[in-house]
């Protein structure tokens, strides 16, 4: 019998619930067949009937018969992807932010995964050059949907040099495999100057495009680079004026795939725009968000969501001192919403800019911020509140990527801290301290 996968949390009024089914009960076997990962879970939980075997804490073996309704989930979570562990990357990317990381951080943020499963439980993107041919098959016949998948060029050899591994090269037979199975499809090209911008950018849009609608978006990001990059290969940011080109290549590609399909299907991360000056599109321009996990119209999204709330604003609220932290990037945002904001008597607000000494300079993205490097920059506020996203934390807790917490920074700049949901009203009610009566679509 396998070893199964061991539930770590079971939902309340649940069906797991029902069945006495605990925290530390491991999943054997579904209808007679072994699990041995979340997809196998996932696909024989689906039935309306089965039998489910499981081992209890106290090591009993249950035999437990399950009717559901067809969309009713089970209600457990479990501990890990499967019971041999995450699928491990065996690329050697040279932007690899992985190995771009400093020394001395939690060992977590060192793992290179690259698990077909987390990409379509989690959105994680995959390269699918570690996947054996019966884990290809597998994913073709248990229509795993949707994929994310790292492609960042078409053209094998292009491919190869930027992963440093020539079984990344089958990237065009993968992608029609997948789109001939009926499979869904989410790309993303992160572009290195020198290796896949020009005409290699070129092609892998226009190829990625071509399977639509399998492909359901292409993401283009600019490379990451931090200062911790002995020994890597040498490579460079994308330049204000590279960033210009590739949006003007856009604007034409977005017009044309709109067109034809209905969407714009290629999107740019906000940090493009960002690098090469240019404004921000309008939120219609991004569809319906298909990579805002990416970074990819999370500016437009949260600006939308600010426009919203601001019927709702008040005139005036109990005197009240609020400090915003944030990256490089946003700054310009968070500044030209606190002008919108002046109105308000009793506020005052005041925004940290904080510099990413941690990774080097050229990294600006809120969600890479360090508390040390808040710590440093920000002095005492002598008790005041000050916002922080959870986009800077830990999913499963309040820790920063250097491993400090913000009870941690809380004491260092004598501060509250107010952890907020990544989205406008969220910030917008954390700088009030009130609920706003917002409708979703208002």
């Amino acid at each position: 019998m396998a070893e199964g996968l061991v539930v770590s949390k079971v939902l309340k009024d649940s069906i797991a619930a029902e069945m006495e089914i605990e925290p530390g009960d491991r999943i054997l076997q579904i209808d007679g067949w072994e699990i041995k990962d979340i997809l196998d879970l996932q696909y024989f939980t689906s039935d309306e009937e089965f039998d489910l075997i499981i081992q209890k804490v106290n090591g009993e073996v249950w035999e437990l018969q399950i009717s559901k309704d067809p969309n009713e989930d089970l209600g457990i979570e479990v501990c890990s992807v499967s019971t041999k562990g995450l699928k491990k990357c065996t690329n050697n990317c040279i932007f690899c932010f992985v190995q771009q990381m400093p020394p001395g951080m939690r060992e977590s943020l060192y793992q290179k995964d690259d698990d077909y499963r987390l990409s379509v439980t989690q959105g994680s993107y995959i390269t699918l050059s570690n996947l054996s041919e019966k884990e290809f098959i597998r994913i073709i016949d248990f229509h795993i949907n949707p994929l994310y998948i790292s492609v960042h060029a078409w053209n094998p050899q292009a491919r190869i040099n930027l992963m440093k591994n020539k079984r990344a090269g089958k990237i065009p037979e993968q992608i029609k495999l997948l789109a001939d199975a009926g499979l869904t499809i989410h790309t993303q090209i992160v572009v290195v100057p020198g290796y896949n911008d020009g005409s290699v950018l070129e092609e892998t849009v226009n190829k990625l495009a071509s399977f639509y609608p399998a492909v359901q978006s292409i993401g283009v990001v600019p490379v990451g680079l931090t200062k911790y990059r002995e020994k890597l290969t040498p490579l460079r940011t994308v330049t204000s004026e590279e960033a210009q080109h590739i949006l003007n290549l856009g604007l034409n590609w977005q017009k044309e795939f709109r067109a034809k399909t209905g969407k714009n299907l290629v999107y740019f991360s906000d940090e493009f725009y960002i690098i090469a000056g240019w404004d921000l599109p309008k939120v219609q321009e991004y569809d319906d968000f298909p990579q805002i996990e990416n970074g990819i119209g999370m500016a437009a999204k949260f600006n939308a969501e600010l426009l919203s709330c601001q019927p709702k604003l008040p005139l005036e609220i109990p005197p009240r001192t609020i400090h915003i932290i944030t990256g490089v990037s946003a700054a310009a945002i968070f500044k030209s919403w606190v002008e919108n904001l002046s109105f308000i008597q009793g506020l005052n607000i005041t925004i940290h800019e904080i510099i990413n000494n941690f990774f080097g300079s050229t990294v600006t993205v809120a969600g890479l911020l360090t508390a040390q490097d808040i710590a440093d920059q920000v002095g005492d506020l002598r008790g005041d509140y000050f916002l922080i996203p959870k986009v800077m934390l830990k999913a499963d807790e309040q820790v920063f990527l250097d491993g400090y917490s913000v009870s941690w920074l809380e004491k260092k700049i004598n501060g509250k801290a107010l952890v907020i949901d990544n989205n406008g009203k969220a910030f917008i009610e954390g700088v009030l301290g009130m609920k706003l009566e917002v409708k979703e679509n208002e």
